[in-house]
């Protein structure tokens, strides 16, 4: 069974180390603080103390971290991923990053010998403990399915084209989330104005044509007053302004203006659900 190195073990590379490591595989991690990750290396995963060391004579290496600027550093660095990788390797970056930084890797992949996907994620931190991820792969078919049976132990993983392809289906992805969880924000706020019953609001509008997985999870989070995250706003800003980058100045202007909702708050270590918090800020 191939082995795996994982960089970047936080909010969702956690459970998703847990169900590789659930399903069989040898799994040998690398993140910035070691103490929290102290559960799973109770439970026999090994720990490095650098990427490097990490990827050592690994089959896979995957990768989940914050940043375009952080995926540069561990793939480019002297220390890094392309220059200490062995031979054959598959290189899989979960990240949510930029299509042209994807490309960047593909390219030095295949000149040091090596594969490379680009293979961001969706369905936040309950998807990656219950493996139900969408995963949006971008890269080589023929790479894509030598590693397909061990994306869909993470959820459900699907070919979406060339190298960078996975990054610009992920930046479709979140417009839609930038909308969606707008109007679950806004409708929350009116609900609460007008001093409707929360539980029962919530019974209807989930049964009908306005349901979805925000307002089921963010919906109920922002009712329930709990604002830890699943996914970061700071992590949401990051991604709205490379889908803006990548659309050259077109307009978006759904996602321009939640961007600026979203940075007006001061809660970037948030979830996203707090962006109720704005409605309630300028109500």
């Amino acid at each position: 069974m191939e082995k795996i190195a994982f960089i970047g073990v936080g909010v969702m590379g956690k459970p998703m180390v847990l169900n590789l490591a659930n399903a069989g595989y040898d799994v040998t991690i690398y993140t910035r603080t070691k103490s929290k990750v102290q559960d799973l290396l109770d439970q026999g995963i090994t720990w490095k103390d650098t990427v490097c060391e990490c990827i050592q004579n690994q089959d896979i290496i995957m990768t989940m971290v914050g940043y375009p600027q952080d995926v540069e550093d561990i793939y480019f660095g002297q220390n890094g991923i392309i220059k200490n990788a062995k031979k054959g390797a598959i290189l899989i970056d979960f990240t949510t990053s930029s299509p042209k930084l994807a490309k960047r890797i593909y390219e030095n992949a295949k000149e040091n010998q090596l594969e490379s996907l680009d293979a961001p994620v969706s369905g936040g931190d309950i998807g990656a403990k219950n493996a139900t991820l969408s995963i949006m792969v971008g890269g080589d078919k023929q790479t894509f399915q030598k590693v397909k049976r061990i994306l869909d132990t993470l959820g459900s993983s699907l070919y979406v084209g060339t190298a960078g392809m996975g990054q610009h289906t992920k930046m479709a992805n979140q417009i839609v989330i930038a909308g969606t969880i707008a109007g679950v924000s806004e409708a929350i706020h009116y609900a609460e104005v007008h001093q409707l019953d929360m539980n029962i609001l919530m019974q209807c509008i989930t049964k009908g044509a306005a349901s979805s997985w925000q307002l089921e999870h963010n919906g109920q989070a922002m009712i329930d007053g709990q604002f830890q995250p699943g996914f970061y706003i700071k992590h949401f800003i990051k991604d709205m302004k490379i889908a803006k980058e990548e659309m050259d100045n077109q307009k978006l202007p759904v996602l321009n203006t939640v961007l600026q909702m979203y940075q007006s708050l001061q809660e970037d270590d948030l979830g996203t659900q707090a962006l109720i918090h704005y409605f309630k800020e300028n109500s």
